[in-house]
């Protein structure tokens, strides 16, 4: 018998089994640091499995089910990927969320990185600028809704008003399939503070010393900003053009309040296009399928940006 569990008064198969290793580990510092730290990001483990994980997976198992919500969900194999081939409306849907990224997202980054220069200034009361502008950002998505819907009104909207006053004709915003989705797009510029806040945190971390050597070799504002502030800011861009794509392929809220897809799904967005088929038609194994296609989607295009443009990013 073991000497040390004589001594401890234990039998050497408590010692020796899992359960006692374990409890001699856990005594050590390292165990109880390392116990600790699990105990601390459980909750988010635990987050990820059932919001997540098990989302994921239960909408994998779906996809190839047709399932509406009351009855036994039914194998049908590729079936709904092959519907999707033939459905103008998805094809619909995926053409209006497409010409929304690739407008709104570029249109939106200018936007904000022209704001965040603007306010990147030293002078009196700028803090205040600085919280106006990003105001709009943290709106809740119903009441930004429910404000544009007035302010694109054909009748007393706000913007309309505007070309009343300068001479021009009323146009119908939300009820001309032409312009609904350029009024949505404009629509998407009210929330770019969040990117300005990021786009202005990168222009505060470029060091001084730069545009002080520019100045003695005479370059001036546009050089400056061409050859130093841009480069400088590459890894900023690339940030938010991620971002930006992965939101804007997954708006909802503004075709759903405000147009409902209308007028002749001329703003009939993927997600929503998703949310009718899920909710309102109970076609849960399609909508499923849909769901993963958008993912493969988003995969692609940010896998592509970071193929394409990753290497020319500059980090200090």
């Amino acid at each position: 018998m073991n000497k040390t569990s004589v001594l401890s008064g234990q039998r050497p198969s408590q010692t020796n089994s899992g359960f006692g290793r374990f409890l001699h580990w856990f005594r050590t510092p390292k165990g109880r640091r390392t116990v600790t730290g699990y105990i601390f990001i459980g909750p988010f483990i635990l987050g990820v499995l059932f919001w997540v994980v098990y989302p994921a997976g239960m909408a994998a198992w779906l996809a190839f089910h047709e399932w509406n919500l009351i009855s036994p969900a039914k194998f049908v194999g590729l079936k709904n990927f092959e519907t999707m081939l033939g459905d103008k409306l998805f094809w619909q849907s995926l053409k209006v969320t497409s010409v929304y990224t690739f407008v709104s997202v570029p249109l939106g980054m200018i936007v904000s990185f022209s704001m965040a220069l603007l306010i990147n200034t030293k002078v009196r009361g700028i803090a205040i600028f600085r919280t106006i502008y990003y105001l709009p950002s943290i709106m809740p998505a119903v009441a930004n809704a429910v404000l544009w819907a007035w302010i694109l009104n054909t009748d007393f909207g706000l913007l309309n008003a505007g070309l009343h006053f300068i001479g021009l004709p009323k146009i119908a915003w939300l009820q001309e399939p032409e312009w609904t989705l350029p009024a949505l797009i404009l629509m998407s510029l009210w929330g770019v503070g969040q990117a300005m806040i990021i786009f202005l945190a990168g222009l505060q971390g470029i060091d001084e010393v730069f545009y002080e050597a520019a100045k003695i070799d005479g370059a001036g504002s546009w050089a400056q900003l061409v050859h130093i502030t841009i480069p400088m800011m590459s890894s900023v861009f690339f940030f938010n053009l991620i971002m930006g794509i992965i939101n804007s392929f997954q708006v909802f809220t503004a075709g759903y309040l405000i147009t409902n897809g209308g007028p002749q799904n001329a703003s009939l967005f993927y997600v929503l296009y998703l949310y009718r088929n899920g909710f309102q038609h109970l076609k849960m194994g399609y909508a499923s399928a849909l769901s993963w296609v958008l993912f493969f989607i988003i995969a692609f295009f940010t896998a592509f940006i970071f193929r394409t443009l990753g290497r020319r990013v500059y980090y200090q």
